[in-house]
């Protein structure tokens, strides 16, 4: 398993595979997210991709078939009153195609996200876990990371 930056010819296989995220969200947030479809379009993955501030990573095996990604966003916190200046790596989303899972993919792109966060200079990397996913809770927890802040909602 190689772990790479995406490249647009692997804009196809990642929407799959966020097809694949979506599909987990919308089973436990129906009125959220919609079946079957994309946070991103095949257009707006091409600007992500362009664009050193949101880097894409994909771990891609022999025959180089995108098995899974990582999409980041690097966010600055720079000129707070009440922080000191930092920056923090934010994983937008990670997927595994389900086919793959069990394999150790998912770890494998997680600790290239974060060799990559060091490497660039940042403080900490923080992402956000949907309440009732469980396996993605555990997921990350097995990797170190804890609880920042918690969201909370109320439907109205």
């Amino acid at each position: 398993m190689k772990i790479r930056r995406a490249i647009e010819t692997d804009i196809p296989r990642i929407l799959e595979l966020l097809v694949q995220v979506n599909n987990v969200h919308q089973v436990r947030r129906p009125d959220l997210f919609l079946a079957d479809k994309t946070k991103y379009n095949a257009e707006q993955l091409r600007e992500i991709l362009k664009s050193d501030e949101t880097p894409v990573f994909v771990a891609a095996d022999d025959a180089g078939i995108v098995q899974g990604y990582g999409f980041c966003v690097f966010q600055p916190h720079i000129g707070n009153n009440n922080q000191p200046d930092h920056v923090t790596l934010y994983i937008d989303d990670i997927c595994v195609d389900q086919a793959a899972r069990g394999q150790h993919i998912g770890r494998a792109i997680y600790e290239y996200i974060a060799g990559f966060a060091r490497e660039s200079g940042c403080y900490n990397i923080t992402l956000n876990v949907w309440e009732g996913n469980d396996a993605a809770r555990a997921f990350y927890e097995s990797l170190g990371m804890g609880v920042q802040k918690t969201g909370m909602e109320m439907i109205l």
